[in-house]
């Protein structure tokens, strides 16, 4: 614990010989605290940019058809009686 805190860079409270570890754990509390907050709205937003991302290549296949149609043309037997 006291390697923890000496990393961190954590000095005891006025009137404290050490760090106790209740003062520690409520500051890292509120920092991971703070960051699972931060983390879910980073997540959220990154999902909505996907979904609009998804949408998007959706409207743009569906405005592509997904077949060519060619005019047909006069070669078969009937074709042929009726040019005659």
């Amino acid at each position: 614990f006291l390697e923890t805190t000496a990393y961190f860079c954590m000095k005891p409270k006025m009137g404290e010989k050490e760090v106790s570890p209740h003062s520690f754990f409520s500051i890292w509390h509120e920092f991971s605290s703070d960051f699972k907050d931060f983390w879910k709205k980073e997540n959220k937003l990154i999902l909505q940019e996907r979904v609009k991302e998804a949408e998007e290549v959706c409207r743009q296949k569906k405005g592509k058809s997904l077949y060519n149609i060619r005019p047909k043309h006069d070669s078969g037997i009937v074709s042929k009686i009726c040019s005659n």
